[in-house]
């Protein structure tokens, strides 16, 4: 729904292709790099690279190595900020992983062109001083690597690559299953929210199964950094699937309210997170976070051009659609769920998203919900326990009937917000992002405890 944001200032630091200032930094005394190609295809590849430490502590680091030949290029990166000259290369620090404790790793990645043989780099150096524990990669098999196999126990342990059967959200043995979890705030104003104690807590003391990245398209966001707020999200990404968590990867369109308005933009980052992450299991895509003073017909038709880019990379992965009155079925338009279901987006294995704020959204809203899913499969990849307007006063009882008609209906859910803003709807008191504690009782507001209490009941995810 429409919020009143605070003004606050972004706190990333650039990343992708470009121009490296030279850090201020601690000389390095000792490192090792693990370099492995993780995928590839004729004319192109991705590849892994882990950095471990084996000196003093660092903060401020520069990784640097040298391709074989000039024909391989580095055409996007991720965890750090990644520049080449001619057959060099320089990966920087960003924010989140400018420390490096001794015998401490960080995990860097890039996406590249070659033509002819793609053999591996050589003559890696942190911060001028030479990796002499290098560890070489070996080719890749003929088939692309499917990635790390899920944590057994976790969701995506348990459930695996997800589809949409019917009206349900299914796991890898076709059985309707439930996805509770948190979305996060913007991850330009808040991104000190989400770091390893931060996902740490999440999956394993709320027991959270899903983790919505919410990247603002406007506000400050991808616009003003496409590489940037691209790898941020990947990063993300991979931190879900290292706790076991689906990731929901949010284009958070809200003003202006045509999604068209940002259809080329969502082409080029679709493409880029899709051919990125083709080979995990724990990707959703939401591909318009709240469409508003638009037509549905003029969202069908976004959608049906933004989804076949994602297909040509990812064919398996689950896609949502945002509806019309900011992702009520048209309910806030004065409409409801029969103009989708009339004229449904012309794709397969696709989800509705439908958002509510408990305090402003009642028993109408929930009697949309209760019809539509019965003919469309429905998502709830927003929701707050207050107004419309991310703020006012908790309204439980409201907020308990929408949870309790949610898992009724195994509709899977992500809560606004899992973030420390100044607002009612954040699930953490001011502040809290300051430190290291996500779960205990004293940082959490209203809303934060009420959701922990109902993510963190047991799962019951069918395997048979």
């Amino acid at each position: 729904m429409k919020r009143t944001l605070a003004l606050l200032a972004t706190c990333a630091t650039a990343l992708g292709l470009t121009t490296l200032a030279t850090p201020q930094a601690q000389a390095a005394t000792g490192c090792k790099v693990e370099y492995t190609v993780t995928n590839q295809w004729a004319g192109g590849f991705q590849a892994g690279v882990k950095v471990t430490n084996l000196g003093d502590p660092v903060t401020g680091w520069k990784l640097e190595f040298s391709l074989p030949d000039t024909a391989q290029k580095v055409v996007q990166g991720w965890n750090a900020t990644w520049s080449q000259s001619g057959s060099a290369v320089t990966a920087a620090n960003v924010d989140w992983n400018r420390t490096l404790a001794t015998g401490a790793s960080t995990d860097l990645g890039f996406t590249g062109s070659f033509t002819g043989a793609n053999p591996k780099p050589t003559a890696f150096t942190l911060n001028g001083v030479a990796c002499t524990g290098s560890v070489g990669g070996e080719e890749p098999p003929p088939d692309p690597d499917p990635g790390p196999n899920p944590t057994p126990g976790t969701p995506v342990g348990i459930n695996g690559q997800l589809h949409v059967c019917g009206v349900n959200l299914c796991n890898q043995y076709n059985r309707p299953i439930q996805l509770r979890g948190m979305s996060t705030h913007g991850i330009q104003w808040f991104g000190k929210c989400y770091n390893n104690a931060s996902l740490d807590a999440l999956a394993r003391d709320w027991k959270s199964d899903l983790f919505r990245i919410a990247m603002y398209v406007q506000e400050q966001g991808y616009e003003t950094d496409p590489a940037g707020f691209t790898s941020r999200v990947n990063s993300l990404v991979d931190m879900a699937e290292a706790r076991g968590m689906y990731a929901l990867i949010d284009f958070h369109t809200l003003t202006p309210g045509d999604p068209n308005y940002n259809l080329d933009r969502a082409k080029t980052f679709f493409a880029s997170v899709a051919a990125r992450n083709a080979a995990k299991k724990n990707v959703i895509y939401e591909i318009a976070n709240e469409p508003n003073g638009v037509s549905w017909t003029a969202i069908k038709n976004y959608a049906e051009q933004v989804i076949p880019v994602i297909r040509a990379a990812d064919p398996d992965a689950v896609i949502i659609v945002g509806t019309r009155g900011w992702s009520s079925l048209g309910v806030s338009d004065g409409s409801n769920e029969t103009e989708v279901v009339n004229n449904p987006v012309n794709a397969t294995n696709i989800m509705y998203a439908f958002h509510f704020y408990a305090a402003s959204h009642k028993d109408n809203y929930r009697a949309t919900v209760s019809r539509a899913a019965t003919r469309l499969p429905l998502f709830v990849t927003e929701f707050g326990t207050v107004s419309a307007t991310g703020g006012g006063a908790m309204d439980r009882a409201s907020s308990v009937a929408w949870l309790d008609l949610l898992d009724q209906l195994k509709i899977s859910y992500a809560n606004w917000t899992y973030s420390d803003a100044n607002e009612s709807s954040a699930a953490f008191k001011p502040g809290t992002c300051n430190g290291s504690d996500y779960s205990s009782s004293g940082v959490l507001t209203e809303s934060g405890a009420l959701l922990k209490s109902r993510i963190s009941t047991p799962d019951t995810f069918p395997t048979s």
